[in-house]
C-alpha cells in the first residue's frame, strides 16, 4: 500500500465523523446528556466523547515524530464538555476531520507504538505493540462505527432521526452496492 492508498482510509474516517456531526446538529443538549440504558450509565454524549478522544489520541501521536510516538487509547482526558455539549463536540469532530486529512502526506506504514495496559500477575504493566498509521485508521473506522451503531439504538429510543446508513461500516455499504450491481 502506498501513501496514496492511505487516502481511502482517511476518507472512511472523515465520512464517519461527518455522520457524527450530522447527529450532533440534530440532538438537544438535554437528550445528549440524558442517562440511558437499564442502569442509566449510557448517554449519547459519552459515546461521542469516547469516539472523538480516540481520534485525538491518534492525531496527537502523529504530531510527534511517528517512529517515536507511543500512544495509549486508555489514557484519554475524558473531557466532560465533549459529553455534555453537542455543539462543542461537533466543532471538535470538524477539527478532527481536518487533522485526519492532514495525515494524507504520511506513509500508510508510518511506524507507531501502541501502549496497551495488561495485568501481569498482581501488577499492572503495559505492552508496547508495534503498529502503523494505516492499521490504526482501519481500527478507528471500525471502532467508531461500532459505537455509532450503539448511538443509533439509543437515538431510536429517543425518537431522534438519523442520517441514512448511520452506524453502517463502509465495507457493508460496499457489499450492498455490489449486491445491487449484481442483480
Amino acid at each position: 500500500m502506498s501513501t496514496s492508498l492511505l487516502s481511502p482510509l482517511i476518507d472512511e474516517n472523515v465520512q464517519t465523523l461527518a455522520q457524527l456531526v450530522q447527529l450532533l446538529g440534530r440532538v438537544t443538549a438535554h437528550d445528549y446528556q440524558r442517562p440511558l440504558g437499564a442502569k442509566g450509565t449510557q448517554s449519547l454524549g459519552k459515546h461521542v466523547r469516547h469516539i472523538l478522544e480516540h481520534y485525538q489520541t491518534l492525531l496527537d501521536a502523529c504530531a510527534t515524530a511517528p517512529s517515536q510516538a507511543i500512544f495509549d487509547y486508555e489514557q484519554r482526558p475524558r473531557e466532560a464538555a465533549l459529553e455534555t455539549q453537542p455543539g462543542y463536540a461537533g466543532e471538535r469532530a470538524a477539527a478532527l476531520q481536518a487533522g485526519l486529512e492532514a495525515l494524507a502526506t504520511m506513509p500508510h506504514d508510518a511506524a507507531l507504538t501502541l501502549s496497551y495496559p495488561v495485568e501481569v500477575g498482581d501488577a499492572d504493566d503495559s505492552a508496547a505493540l508495534p503498529t502503523s498509521l494505516g492499521r490504526e485508521l482501519a481500527f478507528l473506522t471500525s471502532h467508531s462505527i461500532h459505537h455509532m451503531a450503539l448511538l443509533g439504538t439509543l437515538c431510536e429510543q429517543l425518537g431522534i432521526a438519523l442520517p441514512e446508513h448511520f452506524g453502517v461500516h463502509p465495507s457493508t455499504l460496499r457489499y450492498w452496492a455490489r449486491q445491487r450491481s449484481a442483480s
